[in-house]
């Protein structure tokens, strides 16, 4: 019997790998958007989650702890989308101009998902612990834009930008929300408008402490704790 070749390759050819199916995250913050567009943020449940996404609830558990965790997944979406960016070539230019770039690029980012977005903040804004919660997010995410912009986003002195940030993107997310120019034209007035008061209050804090440095140095010897006896006598004892 004559060998069939067709039979003979298809036997011997090897099985092809299935492609890799969506990530489950990003199954789940579709479908928190989805639903965003037909309810109130306050009427979604994770059942309503789970079963929009396809998944079950124990793998919504797995992958994320609450409602609000998916919300915070899609910030770290956002964010990883600007991070991916190149912005080398601003390298040279002033700090506000390259966070003016960076912030730009995220509201860019953020802009197919603004129905959601306005949902989404009604229903935060109505919960004082959420909200609280939301901030600590928001925090995260403008250090990392700081860092984007090559600012220094560390330390006391960082954390302060980064919240002085968060409140920056705040006020101008309403115009942003708002915003129906296709290239955000009003969004990018009102960003450039909000980093140039914050820089004129940064320079104005500077000064203060600048200023009041003598003053602060004086009262530090002044207030400074001054040895007891019984300190003294151990210090004497020590020796």
């Amino acid at each position: 019997m004559a060998r069939n070749p067709s039979s003979s390759d298809a036997s011997s050819a090897k099985p092809s790998k299935a492609e890799p199916g969506p990530d489950p995250r990003d199954k789940a913050i579709d479908a928190l958007f989805s639903l965003l567009a037909e309810r109130p943020w306050g009427e979604i449940g994770l059942h309503d989650l789970a079963e929009r996404a396809g998944i079950g609830l124990a793998d919504l558990r797995g992958l994320f702890p609450s409602k609000g965790a998916v919300l915070a997944g899609f910030v770290r979406k956002i964010d990883l989308d600007v991070l991916n960016h190149d912005v080398k070539d601003m390298a040279d230019e002033p700090a506000r101009e390259r966070l003016f770039d960076v912030l730009m690029r995220r509201f860019e980012a953020l802009a197919p998902y603004r129905e959601g977005l306005r949902a989404a903040r009604r229903g935060v804004m109505r919960d004082p612990l959420g909200a609280a919660e939301m901030n600590k997010v928001a925090v995260s995410s403008m250090q990392w834009m700081l860092a984007a912009a090559g600012v220094q986003e560390s330390g006391p002195l960082g954390a302060a930008r980064a919240q002085a940030l968060v409140l920056v993107n705040a006020r101008v997310f309403e115009t942003f929300l708002n915003d129906s120019d296709q290239g955000l034209a009003r969004t990018m007035k009102a960003l450039d408008e909000e980093l140039r008061k914050a820089e004129r209050w940064a320079r104005r804090a500077d000064d203060a402490l600048r200023l009041t440095a003598p003053f602060r140095d004086v009262c530090d010897r002044a207030f400074a704790r001054r040895p007891r006896k019984d300190d003294a006598d151990d210090l004497a004892s020590a020796a």
